[in-house]
């Protein structure tokens, strides 16, 4: 058994710094001597004597053998892999390489409409052709769950010579499908199933935790491990299990999405994290889950607030949660729920998300991880303390005593209406029309014309349009939406969103 005390790489690292030598390699500024002085000032000089290149001692990123193997290895087993690799591009380039490894051009792939963005890149670089599922939607929460297993089995009918499933587990909201009977369906088809767990990392760790991707079933799981857990911004891991997917085309997908010269200080942040959670986890998240109940019940008490919850408990996980207005009852698309995520839906207090999060910012110091147009979304996570959630709840209190509206009128099913609109067969591939002859239109001329670039509203990040597929009004009049409520659009050229990139006729 592995010996989880011990972190090589960090130990290897520390080492190399302090050894003395005159350096004659990558970085520039030779362990921070050549580091402008308010960037020092900044970031402190120690820092930057770790921010070394691969040396002799420091193993290899794309051929380990040393200190990043082992490191790698004892995240395996930490977290319930086979085998696991170290990412520093973040989970977008976990989910492009998984992809990549999965599918050529042609193949299919069946994944949810509401994924991120990296799986459409994902798409755009290997060729592959997505067959989409629309998520469960409640609409009156407006919220997209996730696919079902009725809904997988149906498409998989339809589409026998899939390559790979993909989905999301858990959402940006934290809610869980049921991701064992959904592996259970895509393996009778003899085909992997993918994980996007980039919210999940802390699931292994805790028993009132939604189960792992990994313990559900899952072949391959993409985490951020910067997310939630304590490694530093970009660190993430890619975790496989099991014999339907090919370890070496892994390791070369890889080596097309990452960078060649990794950054040992994410590198080493990652070694560091998993030591924590392998010896610390379980407390760290009961910490983490106590403070999340206490922000929950306070909130939930507060005229005007509601927060998402399960009302009954879920076969997957321990989540019962307690009762309350806001409490759902479990349905296919949403069986457990992240307790350390909190979403709260502040509508009525005759507020949108967007402006709420505004106040909560500029007037009580608070910030949301994002903004929707009736809730505001927090992660709670084992870096957060009393203190913060004593300051969110007064804050949420204040909000609701002294910026209450008149009740919000909001157009509920208009998520729906796109979703139904959008989930249909692209009349090109997303690689074919990335890479196609396109012009760029004013906004009221694209409506029925063929979109040749992504276009991703923040909330909830999620790609409305995506090369290939036909741009609808409904699709036009809710990104609109969303940008006059004080959202924004990224990922298109114009991201004043007045005009929008077509493919040429």
């Amino acid at each position: 058994m592995l010996n989880q005390n011990q972190t090589p790489l960090l130990d290897a690292l520390k080492a190399n710094a302090a050894k003395p030598h005159a350096p004659f390699y990558t970085p520039g500024h030779k362990q921070g001597e050549g580091i402008y002085q308010p960037l020092a000032d900044l970031f402190g000089k120690a820092v930057f004597r770790v921010d070394l290149t691969e040396l002799a001692d420091l193993d290899n990123l794309f051929a380990p053998q040393g200190v990043i193997q082992e490191a790698q290895q004892l995240a395996a087993a930490a977290f319930g892999a086979s085998q696991t690799w170290f990412l520093v591009n973040g989970s977008t380039c976990g989910i492009e390489a998984a992809i990549l490894a999965t599918c050529g051009t042609g193949d299919k792939i069946i994944l949810p409409r509401n994924v991120h963005s990296s799986a459409i890149a994902g798409l755009i670089l290997s060729g592959a052709i997505p067959i989409f599922l629309n998520p469960e939607y409640d609409p009156v929460l407006d919220i997209a769950h996730s696919i079902t297993p009725n809904s997988l089995e149906s498409a998989l009918q339809q589409h026998p010579d899939a390559k790979a499933v993909l989905t999301v587990y858990p959402t940006y909201y934290g809610v869980c499908g049921n991701l064992s009977a959904i592996a259970n369906i895509t393996h009778q088809y003899n085909i992997p199933l993918l994980v996007d767990e980039a919210h999940g990392a802390h699931f292994a760790f805790h028993p009132e935790l939604p189960t792992p991707a990994l313990a559900a079933g899952a072949d391959l799981t993409v985490q951020s491990i910067h997310k939630v857990l304590g490694a530093m911004t970009q660190a993430s891991m890619l975790h496989i299990q099991g014999n339907r997917i090919d370890c070496d085309r892994i390791s070369k997908a890889l080596q097309l999405v990452q960078s060649t010269s990794p950054s040992y200080l994410l590198l080493a942040s990652l070694d560091a994290a998993r030591q924590q959670m392998a010896l610390h986890g379980k407390m760290l998240m009961s910490s983490t889950l106590q403070l999340a109940d206490e922000a929950r019940t306070k909130i939930s008490q507060i005229p005007g607030l509601s927060v998402l919850q399960i009302s009954s408990p879920p076969s997957q996980g321990g989540l019962g949660g307690s009762s309350s207005i806001s409490g759902l009852e479990r349905s296919p698309g949403f069986v457990a729920l992240d307790e350390t995520r909190l979403t709260v839906t502040v509508s009525g207090l005759g507020l949108t998300g967007f402006e709420a999060e505004e106040i909560l910012d500029e007037k009580f110091a608070v910030t949301a991880e994002f903004a929707s147009l009736q809730h505001l979304t927090f992660i709670i996570s084992l870096g957060n303390t009393p203190a913060d959630i004593e300051q969110l709840v007064q804050s949420f209190s204040t909000l609701a005593k002294e910026y209450r509206r008149t009740n919000l009128i909001v157009k509920s099913d208009l998520w729906q209406d796109v979703f139904t609109t959008q989930c249909h067969p692209l009349h090109f591939s997303p690689r074919e029309a990335f890479f196609a002859v396109s012009e760029i239109l004013p906004l009221i001329q694209t409506n029925q014309r063929i979109c040749a670039e992504i276009v991703c509203p923040y909330p909830p990040g999620i790609p409305l349009l995506m090369p290939g597929e036909i741009i609808t009004k409904p699709v036009l009049d809710y990104l609109q939406q969303i940008q006059a409520m004080g959202g924004f659009i990224s990922g298109c050229n114009d991201t004043s969103f007045k005009t929008l990139k077509v493919l040429k006729i």
